[in-house]
């Protein structure tokens, strides 16, 4: 299973620059199980219980109500104060398009308000959740490097993951 990890590629904020205010090792863990989660379909083995190998694993793709992937994403979620909560929501609604950076104080009083209670379920409910923190990320020059991704990025210490394509291999 891959993993993710925070990468923040940009130099420090001035004190009037939106500020995100979240751990970005918990927003990482918490894009992997929201993409993990919406894969995931409705009634994708029509013989679940049957031979998981002989029906190539689809019930792992199947959408229960006793998911443990869904479980963990809720835990994850509601693991967070109730300020990342708010935050949260807010940075999903900047990846989905629905305020920009120079709104996010707006974006986080409006999640406060209408999600403070809750966030989990409502973040559940988003299509391509995932994406829209990654996206969210983005904007505040912060991001995730996928561990099992050796063909573009930088490591901890800015070298590149892997070997390019096109590239020899460093000696």
């Amino acid at each position: 299973m891959a993993s993710l990890t925070a990468s923040s590629g940009a130099p420090r904020k001035s004190a009037r620059e939106p500020s995100l205010n979240l751990p970005l090792d918990k927003v990482s863990f918490i894009i992997l199980k929201a993409r993990e989660y919406d894969v995931k379909e409705e009634g994708a083995d029509p013989d679940t219980g049957s031979n998981p190998i002989d029906d190539g694993q689809t019930d792992v793709l199947t959408d229960a109500g006793d998911d443990p992937v869904r479980e963990e994403l809720l835990g994850a979620i509601r693991g967070l104060n109730d300020d990342e909560r708010v935050r949260l929501v807010a940075l999903a609604w900047l990846g989905r398009g629905t305020y920009d950076l120079d709104e996010w104080k707006e974006a986080v009083a409006t999640a406060r308000s209408e999600h403070s209670r809750r966030a989990a379920e409502y973040l559940l409910g988003l299509p391509l959740l995932g994406d829209y923190l990654e996206d969210g990320l983005a904007m505040f020059d912060e991001g995730i490097v996928d561990d099992a991704d050796t063909r573009e990025g930088l490591n901890s210490e800015n070298e590149p993951l892997g070997n390019m394509p096109d590239k020899p291999a460093r000696q």
